[in-house]
C-alpha cells in the first residue's frame, strides 16, 4: 500500500469514526453490488466525499489496483470490445513513462489512474468511438483539445479517436498535469 492510500484510510477513520474495514462490510450488509450504487449511497446516506466514496465502492468491490495481483488483467479488460484504441494507451504510457520515475500507474476496473503526490490523469477507454484522458489542471482555462470536464476527478478531458490524435498539444497538457502534481 502506498502512502497516498495509507493516508486516505487514516483520514477515513478520522472523518467518519469507521475505518475501511467496516465501510466495506456495511456496503456488503446493503447488498451493493454496482460502483455507482455505493457512491450514491455512501454520498447521500452518509455524506461521503467524492474521494472517499469512490476508494470504499472500488475496495467493496475489488477492482482496485491493490485487490488484484496481476495489474495487466484490469487493462485486459479495460480493452476488450475496444481493442483498436490499446495502441493509444500504449503510445500515451511510452511518452508518460518518460516524464520521471516516479510515475505511479494504478490501474482499475474502468481506467487507469497515473499519479504522483497526487493523480494527475486518467486514461480511459469509456466507449467503443471514444477514449478520454481526464487531466486534473484546476484552475486552468479549457482551450485546444483541453475542455473542461464535469467527472468528479478530474478537472478536463481530452477526447481521442484513434493513435494519430496524439499530438504535441495532449502530451503538453498530461505533462503540465505531472509538473503540477509533484
Amino acid at each position: 500500500m502506498d502512502q497516498a492510500e495509507k493516508t486516505m484510510h487514516y483520514n477515513l477513520h478520522q472523518k467518519t469514526g469507521k475505518t475501511l474495514e467496516e465501510w466495506i462490510a456495511l456496503v456488503k450488509k446493503e447488498n451493493l453490488a454496482k460502483h455507482g450504487q455505493i457512491m450514491t449511497f455512501l454520498k447521500t446516506q452518509h455524506g461521503f466525499t467524492h474521494g472517499f466514496a469512490n476508494m470504499v465502492a472500488l475496495k467493496s468491490l475489488g477492482t482496485d489496483a491493490g485487490s488484484v495481483e496481476d495489474k495487466d488483467v484490469l487493462i485486459t479488460a479495460q480493452y476488450k470490445g475496444k481493442e483498436h484504441f490499446l495502441p493509444i494507451y500504449e503510445q500515451l504510457m511510452a511518452s508518460i513513462k518518460m516524464f520521471g520515475e516516479d510515475v505511479e500507474i494504478a490501474p482499475k476496473k474502468a481506467n487507469v489512474s497515473l499519479r504522483r503526490k497526487k493523480q494527475f490523469a486518467l486514461l480511459h477507454p469509456v466507449t467503443k468511438t471514444r477514449f478520454e484522458i481526464g487531466i486534473n489542471l484546476k484552475g486552468q482555462e479549457p482551450q485546444g483539445k483541453l475542455k473542461a470536464s464535469g467527472n468528479a476527478m478530474c478537472s478536463h478531458t481530452i477526447h481521442l479517436s484513434a493513435a494519430e490524435d496524439i499530438d504535441e498539444e495532449v502530451i503538453d497538457w498530461i505533462k503540465k498535469a505531472y509538473d503540477h502534481a509533484g
